[in-house]
Formats: C-alpha cells, structure tokens, sequence
C-alpha cells in the first residue's frame, strides 16, 4: 500500500507586528486626517509630546514599510494600510475604554490613559470578545465611534457645541478624552454623550455661553464648548428617521 504525502497548504504570511511607537504615529496622523488636513511633521511631535528631528526619521520609516506617503511641504498621509493599522488600533483603545466602564465600572475620566497602555498589548481576538461581551458596542464611553472588526468607521462630522446656532435644542454626541480634569467638569454639568442641550446666549468677543442642561441652566466657556460635538440638524434628522415613528 503506497503513503501519499499531502502537501502543505500555503498560507499568506502575516503581517508582521507593529510596534507601540508605530501604532501611536499612525493614530496621530489619522486624526489629523479625520480633521480634514495632513499631518505636518511639527503637528505629530506637538501631538506626541517628542522632538521633530525624530518624527522626520520615523516618517520615512513608515514610508519604507508602505504605511504613509510624505511628500516635502505638504505633509503625511496614511496609505490604505497605514489607515487598517491605525483604525485596528483605534479600535482596541475604544472597545478597551467601553470594557473598563461597562464591565468592570472604571469612571469615565481614568480609562483614556489605562487604554493607551493596555491597547499595543491586547490582540484582536481578545478585543473582539471583551466588545462581545459588553454588547458590541459602537461607542466608546466619550462618544468616540469604533470602528468594526473590518475596518469600518463612522467619521459622520459634527459641529462643536461653541459653533451651535443660538436658540439650537441639540444632542451631545462626543467629548474630548484626554483631560481627566475636563472630563470631571462635563460630567459635573451633565454634558454627557446623549445629553439632550439648548444654547441660549452667546456672550460677544469669546465670552461665556449660557446652555440649558435638562432644567438647569449653565454657563460655560468657549474653550471648554470647543471641546464638546453636538449633533448638527442633519444629525437629528437622521437620527428620528432611523428610530421612525412611535406605535
């Protein structure tokens, strides 16, 4: 009786790991990009709290391994690859803040800097059974979309609630995540993702805006507003269309 050898199925090679510092240049510049503009080199160490002679010799790095394209006086952009590792990442960080709130009942204010650690660790399929386990949830804690497991994003714009037309009843959608303190003040004056906001005056010459929060009402400035995404009317919009009449 003749023994006939199989043979081994090719598989593709992997990708090979990227490194924690690679995974936050690549964050860095796609929101620069989800800002509408590429990412100039001075932009990214700001961003990075780091010297721009070492993002100069990063960026071509990236440029070597096909994750960006740089082009002198017009700045970084993230290729088609760059822009999957980076929304990988980005969604790590997310589902790993919404875990830490959700499951194991982590405020709000603290889960941005244990999610900057924790996310170069965690693979994807750990991720993707902590976001089974919570829900599958399409938010992180601060509004922030996560993007799914293949890539897919809501990068739907919003206005900011300093820009809001006065008189406007809108919907917090988004805050900003990295300032705990900041993060504490919201929340002290109910300016959560899904709170329910009126503009009611805006002070001349940056002076303070007057809101009302459920039946309180509440000045703040335009600097802190700045850093607070409310839903546009287009938003609303489509939100009721999606939820759709009431039986």
């Amino acid at each position: 009786m003749t023994v006939r050898k199989k043979k081994a199925a090719k598989r593709a090679p992997r990708p090979e790991p990227l490194t924690a510092p690679v995974e936050d240049y690549l964050k860095a510049i796609y929101a620069f990009e989800r800002d509408g503009h590429a990412a100039a080199t001075n932009d990214i160490a700001q961003r990075l709290s780091i010297a721009p002679a070492s993002v100069s010799g990063m960026v071509q790095r990236l440029a070597d391994q096909g994750l960006v394209e740089y082009e002198r006086y017009r700045g970084v952009r993230l290729t088609s690859a760059g822009r999957r590792a980076a929304l990988r990442t980005l969604r790590r960080h997310r589902v790993i803040e919404a875990y830490l709130v959700r499951a194991l009942g982590y405020p709000w204010d603290v889960v941005h800097e244990e999610a900057e650690r924790l996310e170069h660790a965690a693979s994807d399929t750990l991720i993707d059974r902590m976001a089974a386990a919570i829900g599958e949830p399409e938010t992180d804690p601060h509004g922030a979309p996560i993007p799914t497991r293949d890539g897919t994003i809501d990068e739907t714009p919003h206005v900011t609630l300093a820009d809001a037309p006065v008189g406007t009843r809108t919907r917090v959608v988004r805050v900003g995540d990295e300032d705990p303190g900041m993060l504490r003040y919201l929340d002290s004056l109910g300016l959560r993702p899904g709170a329910e906001v009126t503009l009611t005056n805006r002070a001349p010459f940056d002076g303070p805006l007057t809101i009302e929060v459920g039946s309180t009402t509440q000045q703040v400035g335009a600097t802190l507003a700045a850093h607070v995404l409310v839903a546009d009317a287009a938003d609303q919009a489509s939100s009721v269309s999606r939820v759709g009449p009431s039986v």
